[in-house]
């Protein structure tokens, strides 16, 4: 125990322990429950097969959108957008009239429990395999260590907490659309834990693999394999080890391999007229190759002055279009989604399983695509793993597990107590 005598710590109203052993939580990014049950099945995950039988093999909601920086920010702070303001990639601010990228701590509007934890004196480690993440994960954070696998080539120990990343792992700089980019997040990770020993570690990675290969092929097993022999590591050095997802992943293609896309502007145009509502789609971000800013969530800014009626009726024609999952009004998605009412359009469309949602065919650049494109953002990639390496019991009554309950059931089981609400 870093601090003498420490209990808990109190963090965004959540209570959490203070581990007697190492936490550590690692964020598959875009992983569903399928890509790691294929896997096990195929024999490429041994550790991870015998882990599920002595702990839990457990499965969670993750935070909506089912979009990256959202559900990171829901795990490192313990509590959804609507309290952290993170509702996207990128999101568009009518105070300014422009769209804006969410990776500034300045949009962040709750501490993460990285900063709350190290300013008690605990030792932090936080490893993404994008940039994008860093400041947001590392905000606030006291004399740890966070860089990003993207630039680890340029990490110091004034900035970073650590150099010399590279060098002790005995990786070269990978490619940012590679597998090799989560396998030195995870390379990282381990050499972290055994040197510096720091209470809370969170390793998160990228879903270039899952945007491109489906469960079960042989591209996704290698990445899966991969990631079972790291996982074996940070379980034998003592860790109390959870293994969950930022969001799932599913196919958005038709039998001939195209995909399927709702283009809104084009419909919102036709019926309003040219430029008069604005289509936001939160997964852009500044690495759209793999799935070329489409993704099955997307929010609506409607003309000033729109009434209630005219709001309803246009949800009523584009939850009409076919492809359209549910439209919901800026109210009832704050309430259903937990998201912040001020930071979304006056609607929010979702798509269904295999759609996605664009604004018009030529702001989207297909054509680096070489496999049928796999994305995410919608509800039905709300369901995510959440696999532990110790039984982690009955959870309280009523109880929905999420992916950002990762520290609390951690740090509770690193104290040898259950998880209370």
């Amino acid at each position: 125990m870093t601090q003498a005598g420490a209990q808990q710590l109190t963090v965004n109203g959540r209570d959490y322990a203070w581990p007697a052993r190492p936490v550590v939580v690692v964020c598959i990014d875009g992983s569903e429950d399928a890509y790691h049950e294929r896997a096990v099945a195929d024999g490429r995950m041994p550790f991870l097969a015998e882990m599920l039988r002595r702990g839990s093999d457990l499965r969670a909601d993750c935070t909506m959108p089912s979009f990256t920086n959202p559900n990171n920010l829901s795990i490192a702070t313990g509590v959804p957008p609507s309290v952290h303001g993170i509702c996207g990639n990128y999101f568009y601010d009518p105070d300014t009239g422009s769209e804006v990228m969410m990776n500034d701590p300045a949009l962040l509007r709750a501490p993460t429990l990285f900063a709350a934890f190290s300013a008690r004196g605990a030792r932090v480690a936080v490893i993404t395999a994008k940039d994008k993440l860093r400041r947001l994960l590392g905000h606030g954070l006291v004399d740890g260590i966070c860089f990003s696998a993207e630039r680890a080539d340029r990490v110091t120990e004034a900035e970073h907490g650590i150099d010399k990343v590279l060098e002790r792992t005995g990786m070269a700089l990978p490619p940012v659309y590679s597998a090799e980019l989560s396998e030195l997040v995870l390379a990282a990770g381990v050499d972290v834990l055994e040197r510096e020993h720091p209470e809370l570690t969170y390793l998160s990675l990228t879903d270039y693999i899952q945007h491109k290969h489906a469960p079960g092929s042989p591209v996704a097993n290698d990445f899966y394999a991969m990631l079972d022999r790291y996982f074996a590591r940070l379980d034998a050095l003592g860790a109390v080890l959870v293994i969950t997802a930022d969001h799932g992943m599913n196919a958005k293609s038709d039998g001939a391999g195209r995909a399927r896309v709702v283009f809104l502007q084009d419909a919102l145009d036709q019926r309003l007229g040219a430029g008069r509502a604005r289509v936001v789609l939160p997964i852009t971000d500044p690495y759209t190759v793999h799935h070329g800013a489409l993704g099955s969530y997307a929010t609506v800014h409607l003309p000033p002055g729109t009434g209630p009626a005219e709001t309803a009726a246009l949800a009523a024609e584009l939850t009409a279009l076919d492809g359209v999952d549910a439209v919901l009004t800026r109210d009832a998605a704050g309430a259903r989604f937990e998201l912040p009412g001020d930071r979304i359009g006056e609607l929010v469309v979702l798509a269904e399983r295999n759609t996605v949602l664009g604004t018009t065919p030529a702001r989207h650049d297909l054509s680096g695509f070489t496999e049928p494109l796999r994305s995410h953002g919608g509800l039905t990639e709300q369901r995510v793993p959440f696999l532990v390496n110790t039984p982690v019991g009955a959870l309280p009554d009523g109880h929905r597990l999420r992916n950002f309950d990762s520290y609390w059931i951690g740090t509770a089981l690193a104290a040898g107590r259950p998880p209370t609400a």
